[in-house]
């Protein structure tokens, strides 16, 4: 079971994204804000509530309909491959998560953010916790809402470009994935300063 949060007795908003590593298509971050009582209010969620990735694509389904009912606030916001091609991954992951939080509509007092980086945010005290999708509910939650809400993303580019199976890797380097880019070319969906077909030196810049 994961700690409800960081700081007690705040409104604190966890923060988390998802497509970071993949070669096309957005990255989406969320930002969620749990009421104090979620243990008690939802056990569902208690108990349930993971980093996306140890769940089924199943489960994430379920649960994101009771994050978004159960949360006093949410919000999910993309930043697509041109714009991450122009500021680089990182920044593309944080300045999701800094529109996430702009799109809430409930101010919070703190900020907790999955992995060790992160941009000071207004004037709002933060804290990032490496692999906090798995200790604290509310990155968990927005875990959860970036991962399902770019999966259906991907799925609709997919239509646009069935090729690449998209529907099964999402837009991640997989085998197959990338020997589509080498038959194929890219789409106007894939991040062009990624080393897309693993032929080259590494070309995104994390900094």
């Amino acid at each position: 079971m994961l700690e409800p949060f960081f700081k007690a007795n705040c409104i604190e908003a966890g923060c988390d994204e998802a497509g970071r590593g993949c070669l096309a298509g957005p990255v989406f971050a969320a930002a969620v804000i749990l009421p104090q009582d979620i243990c008690e209010r939802n056990t569902e969620l208690a108990q349930g509530l993971n980093d996306s990735k140890q769940l089924t694509e199943r489960r994430r389904t379920a649960l994101r309909s009771v994050i978004e009912r159960e949360a006093l606030a949410w919000a999910v916001v993309a930043v697509d491959n041109r714009e991450i091609d122009k500021l680089n991954i990182l920044r593309s992951s944080i300045t999701a998560m800094h529109r996430a939080l702009d799109n809430l509509n409930l101010r919070p007092q703190h900020i907790i953010v999955d992995g060790n980086r992160f941009y000071p945010y207004a004037d709002i005290p933060y804290a990032t916790v490496v692999k906090g999708d798995g200790k604290y509910m509310s990155i968990a939650a927005a875990s959860i809402l970036a991962k399902t809400h770019r999966d259906e993303y991907m799925l609709r580019l997919h239509q646009e470009y069935p090729q690449y199976a998209w529907d099964s890797n999402k837009g991640y380097p997989s085998a197959a994935h990338r020997a589509a880019i080498r038959m194929y070319g890219p789409t106007p969906y894939h991040r062009m300063t990624f080393n897309l077909t693993g032929e080259s030196p590494q070309m995104e810049f994390d900094f």
